[in-house]
């Protein structure tokens, strides 16, 4: 691969219209095994990333609305369940008993 001139270097900020990677020169990430499943990155807008500007701070306002929103479904689902039993369910005192 060419080494870039330096005055190319120097002044220039903007990218070029394409760039040629030798990919025979490539080799594995030998610290990739140890993020594996660990790392997620996410891009957030400018606004959101004022507002909580280190992870720990997402991770908790995240952990705070994943908690809310399982106590909602939790709701949901068990007023389902308790209205669907009612209506397929028969009261006891009104079960005939067979002898």
């Amino acid at each position: 691969m060419k080494k870039p001139n330096r005055a190319d270097s120097s002044g220039s900020v903007d990218l070029r219209p394409e760039y040629r990677f030798d990919y025979s020169k490539a080799r594995p990430n030998p610290y990739a095994a140890r993020l594996k499943g660990k790392a997620v990155a996410v891009v957030l807008d400018a606004e959101v990333a004022t507002a909580f500007p280190t992870s720990e701070s997402v991770n908790t306002a995240l952990r705070a609305v994943m908690v809310q929103r399982r106590s909602k479904r939790g709701r949901t689902v068990a007023s389902r369940r308790s209205r669907k039993a009612r209506e397929h369910t028969i009261p006891a005192h009104t079960k005939k008993r067979r002898h």
